[in-house]
């Protein structure tokens, strides 16, 4: 497992609930036809359409960026292996829930693919709980390939990099998002993140949660099955080896986005989706603006925690 003593942690900015729903309202009307973002008490999570292991985002909420891309690219470090009970434990809440966006270890499920890591990780006198799901290539078809974590694997493992959103897992109030009819260019995660950007310029401040897309189509991509024995020195070198996919809803999103970077070689944002009928991977934006219907619950971090940051970092 990797180190998880190199871990540096920053106190982020966190506004109102109220206020952020104002901000965060205004913004989205420049991205979408209809909007509406309000406080609510968290939807119990346990229920379809999610069937998390916790009722709720609340209770201590922060966020963590482990390792990065350049574990990755341009050659893969194989031994950047890491496991949720660890991680939560460096983030001063062990027995957390965790949710995100991030690759399985290699070593544990034998291949490479990508994680959407919900995890209630271990307590005293209680198990962890792993409803993950991992979805890679099918050999057979090169289509996606959707299955539930806990079928093969016992373990909390996960490797290279992730970007995910700890907390309690306890019912409270949440930031409740809908959004219909994209009229702008950006995904409803980059507008989220690019709205509190501009209305917060000299602070940071990040999101974590959960979002449905209730109808229309996403772009997806993910990782093939084997690392690239060639380096991969560009965005677009990265671009030919991934595999993309357009996917139908209802999908669960699940997602982390940072506001600015306090200079921590964050990840600004990155979401990953599942469904229960099969498809799922790492979320860009949806496919039909026209159409399209967002639900989203979410909660600003109080704090960031980077571990294991890459010594050497780039712009891939």
């Amino acid at each position: 497992m990797a180190d998880l003593s190199n871990t540096e942690k920053f106190k982020l900015f966190v506004p109102e609930l109220k206020d952020l729903c104002e901000v965060l309202q205004k913004g989205l009307k420049n991205n979408f036809a209809d909007v509406q973002v309000c406080v609510v008490d968290c939807p119990d999570l346990t229920e379809d359409p999610f069937r998390f292991p916790v009722k709720g985002l609340c209770g201590s909420p922060r966020i963590t960026d482990v390792g990065g891309v350049p574990y990755l690219v341009p050659l893969v470090k194989v031994d950047k292996d890491y496991n949720m009970n660890s991680v939560s434990k460096d983030l001063e809440l062990p027995g957390a829930f965790i949710l995100g966006a991030g690759a399985v270890s290699s070593k544990t499920v034998g291949m490479n693919a990508e994680l959407m890591p919900l995890v209630l990780t271990e307590a005293e006198g209680r198990h962890a709980v792993n409803s993950s799901w991992i979805s890679s290539i099918n050999p057979a078809d090169g289509q996606c390939l959707l299955e539930k974590y806990s079928d093969q694997f016992s373990d909390c493992n996960f490797g290279l990099l992730a970007n995910l959103y700890a907390c309690e897992g306890k019912p409270g109030k949440v930031i409740e998002v809908r959004a219909k009819i994209r009229t702008g260019e950006e995904s409803l995660v980059g507008a989220l993140r690019k709205n509190m950007e501009k209305h917060y310029p000299d602070k940071s401040m990040a999101l974590g949660g959960t979002f449905i897309i209730q109808k229309g189509k996403a772009k997806i991509h993910i990782m093939p099955r084997e690392f690239s024995a060639c380096p991969l020195n560009t965005d677009e070198e990265v671009n030919q080896w991934l595999k993309h996919f357009e996917v139908s809803a209802p999908l669960i999103c699940q997602s982390v986005m940072v506001s600015r970077d306090p200079g921590l070689d964050l990840r600004v944002e990155h979401t990953h989706c599942f469904s229960y009928h099969g498809e799922g991977g790492h979320y860009y934006t949806d496919t039909t603006p026209d159409i399209v219907e967002y639900l989203g619950y979410f909660l600003p971090a109080e704090f960031v925690y980077r571990i294991d940051r890459p010594e050497k970092t780039h712009n891939i």
